[in-house]
């Protein structure tokens, strides 16, 4: 697997084959939701642009990215949303989950409240999201792991009770940011409605069968 930083999708003309097996193309929504200064901006930026600041600015609103992935057989786009933490902000979360095929729920594990309000959020995508939505959850700042309020174990076995994909991330040193990504990437893809689906409703697409074309090249140069 390859990520290719930036914000830029792959060439099509130069993604087609590759070992000459034939390429799809995907193209996902993801949101990122959690309390205010858990880390959704820094873990976004990350995945994004391999980057980390320890002044990340709070977003206002949402902010949006993309960036693409290489699976072994297909190519995936994440458009990813992420979204302003502040209660303020609440009431306009659900135009950025609406259509969403995935959501990644965010909490610091130095913080036992933040982990609170992430139960509520996966309650609030269960009850009015999609009902296939890939819903994961991110304990982040495990490079503080000396503050731990949440235990690993809590976290885990609430996550395997709903069904959620569960890692502890590092926005700051990288840990398994990269390997969230990618599992929900390979989620997507074996997800049964949307292997094949073509275009379709609730933004859901399948962008184009890669292969059309026999254009020699690598997929995420």
């Amino acid at each position: 697997m390859r990520i290719a930083l930036g914000s830029a999708m792959a060439n099509r003309s130069e993604a087609k084959f590759l070992n000459g097996t034939e390429r799809k193309f995907y193209q996902f929504k993801l949101v990122l939701l959690g309390e205010y200064s858990a880390g959704k901006s820094s873990l976004a930026l990350r995945f994004v642009k391999g980057q980390f600041h320890d002044d990340e600015e709070s977003t206002i609103g949402a902010a949006f990215f993309t960036q693409t992935i290489c699976l072994d057989d297909s190519t995936v786009r994440f458009q990813v949303w992420d979204t302003a933490g502040q209660e303020k902000y609440h009431s306009v979360a659900p135009l950025y989950y609406r259509g969403a095929q995935a959501a990644i729920v965010v909490y610091d594990i130095t913080n036992q409240d933040t982990f609170g309000r992430a139960k509520t959020w996966v309650k609030e995508l269960q009850r009015l999201a999609l009902p296939n939505i890939v819903i994961a959850l991110a304990g982040n700042k495990t490079d503080l792991a000396n503050k731990r309020m949440v235990e690993h174990d809590e976290a885990q076995g609430y996550a395997e009770e709903n069904g959620l994909l569960f890692m502890e991330t590092s926005a700051k040193t990288a840990i398994n940011v990269n390997n969230m990504f990618l599992a929900i990437a390979k989620k997507l893809q074996k997800n049964e409605q949307v292997i094949g689906a073509g275009t379709t409703g609730n933004d859901r697409r399948l962008v184009e069968s890669e292969g059309q074309q026999k254009a020699p090249g690598k997929c995420c140069k």
